[in-house]
């Protein structure tokens, strides 16, 4: 009797914990269980504490501008320790022939800036006049067709910062499904915008911030892990319909709830869901190394956030942060700190270079563009096991299946890395969406966020 639930939800990652959050907070005398295949909560999300040095397998910080996440902050107390990195104080680059340029995070500057000659600037106005394309595209044919080809290297290094992904593989219906609607109501994205912003009236002003933790972003799933109840080293082996109950097949034990939330990767979602005929059996992931390099004070790195590189400058590292600026703590006295990434979809072979190859050729690309006069004094290669689910072409026929999947299954809910998009902020917005869902205080909402994009 112990293994009937109200709420069975797999995975405890991010996902996972955010919706039993929700649920405790909307249900609070719902039996919900946590089903965790790890001995840790987190899932990608994993924090280095070496040598004095903190750096980050995965996400090194979220922004403050989604509702669902500050709930979380503030109901952990977490908001009282969060470390934050404005974007309107904070510059960013990238790299554009050879060298690093600084990118406006306002419109109007990148306009006056000289980042782009004059004809490319008007090309990209031609969104006002160019119809749209109905066919399901790439974001490179669909960034050129509205915009020009002149922008693609600055589209590459958005979409190489969020998904390490290929900009001629990902389908725009799929990382940008928000900014896509625009288009096809409006017959034009700048005047989509224009309209969504008049009709939205005065918010919140000025950019967001990026938000981590003294203890880094490890410290996010801790907190949240107290308050759930967990089992973990309970890898889920099989969920099936029994009844009007879900079943639950782990390797040891099985679990029946009324109510089945299924908070894992795109992949593995798949992986258990095999008799429900998914359009494809898995999707493509990218996987990236994150290479610490700690420097002393010799080392001349530009204020800001980081940089990333389009592939079109062939440069070995995808880009870097520079973590030091961005949060205080995160190296030893007189030390300074880069993460750089390395791999992505493009080049997986560079994943498989030893750590001492890795570590070479990163500070090698990296001291062409940053003044770097000696080697780094402390190295670190970070490989994850964790790939970033790759949105390309027919991932909207995955969608739609997941949504027909849901309606024609009363009580089972996809949410997770890569069904709503990769970032923290897509996964806590899904999850209490779900919540409110199981807790019958909503119908569902429109999933076609437009989302704001930042380098």
């Amino acid at each position: 009797m112990e293994n009937i639930h109200d709420i069975g939800i797999v995975g405890g990652g991010l996902s996972g914990l955010s919706t039993a959050h929700f649920l405790k907070k909307m249900l609070p005398r719902a039996r919900v269980v946590v089903l965790e295949q790890e001995d840790r909560p987190g899932g990608a999300i994993q924090s280095l504490h070496e040598q004095g040095y903190l750096a980050e397998w995965g996400a090194h910080g979220f922004l403050d501008n989604a509702e669902a996440s500050r709930e979380i902050l503030a109901d952990t107390g977490l908001e009282t320790e969060c470390q934050k990195a404005p974007l309107g104080d904070f510059v960013r680059y990238i790299c554009l022939q050879g060298r690093l340029r600084l990118i406006p995070q306002n419109p109007k500057k990148i306009i006056a800036s000289s980042l782009l000659p004059l004809t490319k600037k008007l090309r990209v106005l031609g969104d006002l006049w160019k119809d749209p394309i109905l066919a399901e595209q790439t974001v490179s044919q669909w960034a050129a067709h509205r915009f020009g080809k002149g922008i693609l290297p600055f589209v590459d290094a958005v979409f190489t910062g969020t998904y390490a992904g290929d900009i001629e593989r990902l389908s725009i219906d799929a990382v940008m499904p928000g900014v896509r609607q625009l288009e096809l109501e409006h017959g034009s994205v700048i005047k989509g915008l224009l309209k969504k912003r008049k009709k939205a009236g005065k918010k919140r002003s000025g950019l967001p911030s990026m938000i981590s933790f003294p203890a880094g972003m490890a410290r996010l799933p801790e907190a949240m892990a107290r308050q759930a109840d967990i089992l973990y080293n309970h890898p889920v082996t099989a969920v099936r319909r029994t009844g009007d109950q879900w079943e639950i097949q782990t390797a040891a034990s099985r679990y029946l709830a009324r109510t089945l939330v299924i908070a894992v990767t795109v992949n593995r979602s798949l992986a258990l869901l095999g008799d429900f005929n998914p359009p494809l059996k898995r999707i493509p992931e990218a996987r990236i190394n994150n290479v610490v390099l700690g420097f002393d004070k010799k080392a001349g790195i530009p204020f800001g956030f980081g940089y990333l590189a389009p592939e079109s400058e062939k440069r070995f590292a995808l880009g870097a942060l520079f973590s030091t600026h961005m949060f205080p703590g995160r190296a030893p006295e007189g030390r300074v700190m880069l993460e750089a990434l390395v791999g992505g979809r493009r080049h997986p072979e560079r994943l498989e270079l030893d750590d001492r190859e890795t570590t070479h050729k990163t500070y090698d690309d990296l001291r062409q563009l940053i003044h770097l006069p000696e080697p780094p004094c402390f190295s670190k290669v970070l490989r994850t096991k964790h790939g970033i689910p790759q949105l390309e072409i027919g991932y909207p026929e995955l969608l739609a299946w997941r949504d027909r999947m849901e309606k024609e299954n009363p009580g089972i809910h996809l949410i997770g890395f890569g069904w709503e998009g990769i970032g923290i902020n897509d996964m806590t917005k899904a999850a209490r969406r779900v919540a409110e869902t199981i807790a019958g205080q909503q119908e569902g909402t429109d999933r076609k966020e437009v989302k704001g994009v930042y380098f």
